[in-house]
């Protein structure tokens, strides 16, 4: 399965393939694969799913989820039941949810495959007869119509090609046309973008063919990148080679490398920028190619990506966007737009869709919104910001805004912009916007949050204001996003408070200043926030004595730093200290790190955090990922508040901590890759507050214990590629697990429950051919399951098989009806309810007792035989109460429903099953289990055979001690091999002490589980 860019809402995969391994699993279907992934195509190949009789569910869910389907018609295609299944389900994909289908013809001619004729017949005929001996007309004749149909399709034959790389080149090109992969996302709301986008395209279509370079110029925020989005979508069609690149905030080996990987659908590697110049020039010489450079901010990425631009040849066109003209004059472009300004009615439309939804503002507001678009002044991107940002606000905030506007000029758009920002009442949240912008762009959303307001600046709160006044973006993944404009204008504010001194500054972040502070050691207590990034290679030290008199430093970010000196310079006030790289073998104990909230040292040279113990009761989240001669774990004993411990890919790690039992607020343990690492410390287990345990990777841990129960919060368990072989029994019973990743299995296995009941229940049917058909979850008991997933399937079904019963606690009335659904489901073609007239010679008796049943049993035994051997209709013969030994109730079918009674002693039951006999089938050889539902109570109880023909008294204590008085019970009995049940009764066995009259036999009632889905139902409606 490969890796790829984004698919369409709804859909799972971009293309499944369809193909007979045996014939091109190795040869073209292995190149295929590889140029879908590196093409950005998300692609389900099936390399990993067994041969069965079926196509299991995931191959089915691929299916369906599937945009496209590739079927690789080769010479075997036809001999394989598994490959025509799987067209047989594509063509109904086709049919129903309109699935894109191309052929692919393999060394196999159309025709032979549209008529099954030729060597393709031959082996689709052996197949065929091979399956008609064994009654498959109905499959063979969906195989026969499906082959005819997807032969009739559009498709590509491979004997039209010169070789199979010339083919998978085709197949992805039309791919990517079908699919329209590229498509670009724009702005929500494209007013005036038709006519400014057109200007651009009709140059375009007067160049007669030959190649041109065009620019978009204008100031941030103006719309440069959207028309250039707009123009891409309009035109990219008419291009093999097509390519958006965004250029702001990348090295140049980078942009080359997007570049060429991009347009070529193929990943490129780039060792230095003159060989990528020439790689550019080579691969793109005599090519029709459109590639968008979007937000070129300096001449040398010109020069790296266009080189001196006699590639761009005929039919070429190269779309640039940048603030600067200056480049663009460089370059000697053929073509350069000025963005304008929106006019006074494009821009009152664009603002009122931002700020009421609608293309004209409300009639009240219709002034106040005029005069806020005239200050705007036409610029798409402050008219989004503050239409944003005046939404359902009163007249009067719109009229206090406009004052402000009055103030700023209107072609400032940093001024423009700031006004978002001076809208902030809270200098919290300045001070909030002001970090992000600074140092957390691009970051988790959780993690900035618990930093920040380990800084005192309530960023739960004030970070969704931010968010809100579209200051802050929320993206991919959680992370952190802002605008650039947005950003220049937060550090922007920074810097007007000291223009010629930055060390008078709050924070700094651009590298030429900060290397001038700490070099001349002029840093001062306004600086709040330090982030130094250099190269690997650099090996420059500073002083610690240059942090001095930053006495106010909270946010240190510093990568490949190295700093020699007395660390206890550092600040005492520091919260949050990120340093790549860090290039000792412990964290001086004199480095004062008492308040901080996150310590991120990944890729650092540490052998030990500290020489000794240290206490920091604040530090929530510890991150040594890939240190790789990380030898232990720290006494965890003196960070109470540990929350998140991060310790990935750190090799030489052999020994976690004992202390960490102790963390009572630990969330996340990662230890992926930990190679060295041969076992937990019994304590770790008993981390009751743990949600997520990641162990992958972790190739000497054999063994997971029992007590992994004990970490009652534990949600997520990924654990691939270790050595353990077992699952620990104990996570049946886990009350929390949602995710499991272990021996071999991925995935919420809530849905596999029911299907692992009924392998308890028919060991001899196969339990994985029932799991795809599963929809939903609960829990299984002691076996007692309360929303648990369960890891190895075959080892689990081995424990399973030592239970006697499971109990099903549901948490409502609506989950027990779905759960008790989905097992009537499994069981529905075995229980046969029988309510026609039978002759009274064919009717057998079957009785189970439970508990003190014995003195009862025999009198009941005599009672139904003479019965049965005497009435002509069960309704008859069937005892009624008798008191003072037993009540008595009766159902139709195979289920019988009774109430609790009042001032009862019951000391067993007696389950009497009346069902139609043939020499082949008797009860005792077909009985399955009984299953006890409990409406009140809100759960089942199941016994499966062994149990029922052997119950104890454990058994009945099981059952008495979940039954209360007045609750409303139904008990059902199954059976295998369509056994027909015309009536069931329970006698509910008494002692001495019954204080109740004698009823007659009550008519039976209508099936108790259905009754109880109308009330539901009712409920609902009501």
């Amino acid at each position: 399965m490969s890796s790829s860019s984004s698919s369409n809402s709804g859909w799972i995969y971009d293309v499944f393939v369809s193909f007979r391994g045996e014939d091109t699993r190795k040869t073209f279907v292995s190149h295929l694969d590889a140029a879908l992934s590196n093409a950005g195509i998300n692609t389900f190949i099936d390399y990993r799913l067994e041969k069965g009789a079926e196509i299991v569910a995931q191959l089915v869910r691929a299916i369906q989820g599937s945009r496209m389907s590739l079927i690789v018609l080769s010479l075997d295609y036809a001999s394989s039941r598994w490959c025509l299944d799987e067209l047989v389900k594509v063509r109904q994909c086709d049919r129903t949810d309109g699935q894109m289908v191309v052929p692919i013809f393999y060394d196999v001619y159309p025709s032979d495959v549209r008529h099954q004729t030729g060597a393709f017949g031959e082996r689709f005929k052996a197949l065929v007869d091979k399956c008609l001996l064994q009654g498959m007309h109905h499959q063979c004749s969906s195989w026969r119509d499906a082959l005819t149909t997807v032969a009739n399709l559009a498709g590509c034959n491979s004997r039209n090609f010169r070789s199979d790389g010339e083919l998978v080149d085709q197949i992805v090109e039309d791919i990517f046309r079908k699919l329209d992969m590229d498509l670009l996302t724009i702005t929500e709301f494209p007013v005036g973008l038709e006519s400014r986008v057109q200007q651009v395209i009709d140059f375009i279509n007067h160049q007669s063919g030959r190649g041109c370079v065009v620019g978009i110029w204008g100031m941030g925020g103006s719309g440069k990148t959207t028309i250039a989005k707009f123009i891409y979508n309009q035109i990219r069609l008419r291009f093999k080679r097509r390519g958006f690149i965004e250029a702001s905030n990348r090295g140049h080996i980078d942009l080359q490398e997007k570049l060429l990987s991009d347009v070529l659908r193929t990943k490129v590697k780039v060792h230095s920028i003159a060989m990528g110049i020439s790689m550019i020039e080579k691969r793109f010489c005599g090519e029709r190619t459109l590639i968008v450079l979007d937000d070129v901010t300096e001449f040398a990425q010109l020069k790296a990506l266009c080189g001196n631009c006699k590639w761009i040849g005929v039919g070429s066109v190269v779309v640039i966007t940048t603030r600067d003209v200056r480049l663009l004059k460089l370059l000697e472009v053929d073509y350069v737009y000025k963005m304008e300004e929106m006019d006074e009615n494009e821009s009152l439309e664009l603002f009122s869709q931002h700020a009421f939804r609608e293309e004209k503002p409300s009639e009240d507001f219709n002034e106040l919104a005029r005069n806020v678009v005239a200050y705007c002044g036409g610029l798409p991107l402050a008219l989004e910001v503050l239409g944003s940002y005046l939404i359902k606000r009163t007249k009067k905030v719109w009229e206090s805004v406009l004052l402000k506007l009055e103030k700023i000029p209107n072609y400032q758009v940093q001024k423009i912009l700031r006004i978002s920002f001076d809208g902030l009442s809270d200098p919290l949240e300045k001070d909030i916007f002001l970090d992000v912008c600074c140092f957390f762009i691009g970051k988790d959303r959780a993690y900035v949050t618990e930093i920040l307001n380990g800084c005192g600046l309530c960023a739960d709160i004030g970070i969704t204001v931010l968010i809100e006044r579209s200051l802050i973006k929320v993206e991919k993944n959680n992370k952190l996003g802002m605008h650039p404009l947005l950003r220049e204008m937060g550090r922007e504010i920074i810097c007007e408070s000291s223009r010629i001194e930055p060390g008078k500054r709050s924070r700094l972040w651009f590298q030429k200043d900060v290397l001038d502070v700490l070099t001349r050691n002029t840093g001062t207590e306004a600086i709040q926030g330090l982030s130094l990034k250099l190269r690997f290679t650099i090996k420059d030290c500073f002083e610690a004595y240059a942090f001095v008199e930053m006495k106010g430093l909270r946010l240190l970010q510093l990568d490949h730093v190295l700093l020699s000196g007395n660390y206890g310079y550092l600040s005492k006030q520091l919260r949050w200290v990120s340093w790549q790289g860090f290039a000792l073998k412990y964290i001086p104990n004199n480095f004062d790190l008492k308040g901080v909230i996150a310590i991120d040292f990944k890729h650092s040279s540490l052998r030990l955090l500290w020489k000794k113990p240290q206490v920091l009761q604040c530090l929530k989240i510890l991150n040594l990922s890939h240190s790789k001669y990380l030898i232990e774990t720290p006494d965890f004993s003196g960070l109470p508040s540990l929350e998140k411990l991060i310790l990935k890919d750190c090799p030489s790690l052999c020994k976690v901590h004992q202390s960490i039992g102790d963390l009572r607020d630990l969330l996340l343990i990662n230890l992926k890759n930990c190679t060295s690492l041969s076992n937990l410390p019994r304590e770790m287990y008993k981390l009751k507050s743990l949600k997520t345990l990641i162990l992958s990777g972790c190739l000497k841990i054999d063994k997971l214990e029992e007590d992994i129960v004990q970490m009652e919060s534990l949600t997520t368990l990924i654990a691939e590629n270790i050595a353990v072989k077992q699952v620990p029994f104990s996570i049946v019973s886990s009350k929390s697990i949602g995710y499991i990743s272990l021996c071999g299995y991925e995935g919420p296995l809530r849905i596999l429950i029911p299907s692992i009941i009924w392998s308890w229940m028919s060991p001899r049917m196969n339990p994985l051919s029932r799991i795809h058909s599963i929809p939903g979850t609960s829990s299984l008991g002691p076996m007692d399951m309360q929303n648990n997933d369960l890891g190895d399937l075959a080892l689990l079904f081995s424990n399973l098989s030592n239970q006697r019963s499971v109990l099903m606690q549901c948490d409502t009335k609506f989950q027990l009806s779905k759960q008790l659904g989905t097992i009537l489901d499994f069981t529905k073609s075995e229980l046969t309810s029988y309510t026609s007239q039978v002759l009274k010679h064919s009717l057998e008796s079957y009785l189970i007792g439970i508990g003190s049943y014995a003195q009862g049993l025999n009198s009941l035994s005599r009672s139904i035989s003479e019965g049965l051997a005497t009435n002509e209709s069960c309704d008859d013969f069937l005892p009624g109460d008798n008191y003072p030994h037993w009540l008595a109730y009766t159902g139709d079918g195979h289920s019988v429903y009774f109430t609790v009674p009042e001032n009862c002693c019951m000391k067993g039951m007696t389950l009497c099953v009346v069902y139609l006999s043939t020499p082949e089938n008797t009860a005792t050889e077909c009985l399955t289990s009984v299953i006890m539902v409990n409406y009140t109570k809100c759960n089942i109880q199941i016994f499966k055979r062994d149990t029922v023909i052997s119950f104890n008294d454990v058994d009945w204590q099981c059952i008495i001690s979940h039954l209360g008085l007045g609750d409303e019970v139904e008990i059902f009995v199954t059976f295998r091999h369509g056994l027909v049940v015309k009536k069931m009764a329970v006698y509910l066995m008494y002692g001495e002490s019954v204080d109740m009259e004698i009823e007659p036999l009550p008519e039976p009632k209508e099936f108790a589980f259905i009754r109880f889905i109308k009330k539901i139902v009712m409920c609902d409606f009501w």
